[in-house]
């Protein structure tokens, strides 16, 4: 069996620690910038479309990265550790401890590009369309992240690349953060850009971020059921985790805004 060893800090200067965690956040969120801009570009090029103002993307990624990091970190105490928190109030603002929510991340960031689209007037699902095909590079480098700290492992498995982790009682296990990095990242990046540009959704404003929320959740449900759940919350009816349950209300969205726009194309 495979023993996880990774050390979640970078570099360790004694007074400050830069952790694979943060790197994970800085990567995806550089990354996903210059691509977006890439596609802003491509989409003006290709056919002669501006979907939204690069500049105003420039502009658009301070909105997302506090969306990120309030709604992500929000979401995880709302939704997987209430109780805690709110009888340690201080513990919400050490960032590096505890954890962030993707779903709450996800709320945070419509949000966020809710209040920026209305304040620049400029179309909404324009601009979570490019959000959307940009989103599984910081995805990836998250799941990636999760793997290096040792967490959100995976149920016991004796599969040869079962891994033993630090905190996962000496027991081999799935390694659910590289099935999740492979699934929301990789897959999910080849084909909403597929979407997006051979299937030319990008042009018809709120396809790919339908697409996205549904695609995302029936990945993010597969992996779960590789992965342990938090033992202070475990399953809802014995069978559906909280990552599930939050899936499958994204799913039913995704599926709203798709259905809607095809009404919206076809009348």
């Amino acid at each position: 069996m495979i023993v996880h060893n990774f050390d979640p800090v970078l570099i360790d200067l004694g007074f400050i620690q830069i952790r694979w965690y943060s790197i994970a956040y800085i990567a995806g969120i550089i990354l996903g910038w210059k691509y977006a801009i890439s596609i802003i570009k491509k989409t003006i090029k290709t056919h002669n479309i501006t979907l939204i103002k690069a500049t105003d993307f420039d502009d658009l990624i301070i909105y997302l990265i506090f969306g990120i990091i309030l709604g992500g970190r929000l979401g995880y105490i709302i939704f997987y550790n209430y109780s805690y928190y709110t009888q340690n109030i201080y513990e919400i603002f050490k960032l590096w401890q505890g954890g962030m929510s993707f779903h709450g991340g996800l709320v945070g960031v419509i949000i966020a590009t809710l209040i920026f689209c209305r304040k620049r007037k400029i179309k909404f699902f324009s601009s979570t369309d490019i959000i959307c095909c940009v989103a599984p590079i910081g995805i990836f480098f998250g799941r990636m992240a999760n793997f290096i700290n040792g967490e959100l492992f995976g149920k016991a498995s004796t599969l040869p690349w079962a891994i033993i982790f630090p905190y996962g009682d000496n027991i081999a296990r799935h390694p659910s953060q590289i099935y999740e990095a492979i699934l929301e990242g990789i897959m999910l990046f080849v084909i909403i850009n597929y979407l997006a540009f051979k299937k030319n959704l990008i042009l018809k404003a709120g396809y790919v971020s339908g697409n996205f929320l549904i695609l995302y959740s029936i990945f993010r449900i597969l992996a779960e059921t590789f992965r342990e759940p938090d033992q202070h919350i475990g399953y809802y009816f014995n069978y559906i985790s909280m990552g599930s349950l939050l899936s499958i209300i994204i799913l039913v969205l995704g599926c709203i805004i798709f259905f809607v726009k095809y009404n919206e194309q076809n009348h």
